[in-house]
């Protein structure tokens, strides 16, 4: 069976050890707020390597974060 693709509409979580240890994380506050990674979040866009998301039950901003760092559910 092929692996499935992310793309626009595919629910996502984030994985917590790709993004803690990743370069974007170096960039900015590295206290990420747990609901980064304990809410389902909406896949808006794609392009290339990164994916712009919407976590639905939390009223926060959107994220481009790398597709590697995404798990799908």
């Amino acid at each position: 069976m092929p692996a499935k693709k992310i793309k626009k509409g595919t629910m996502v979580r984030v994985i917590r050890e790709a993004l803690e240890n990743s370069v974007e994380a170096t960039s900015s506050d590295q206290r990420f707020s747990n609901y980064v990674f304990e809410t389902d979040a909406e896949i808006l866009e794609v392009d290339g390597d990164y994916a712009l998301i919407q976590w639905g039950a939390v009223p926060t901003p959107n994220a481009w974060l790398r597709v590697d760092q995404l798990e799908i559910l």
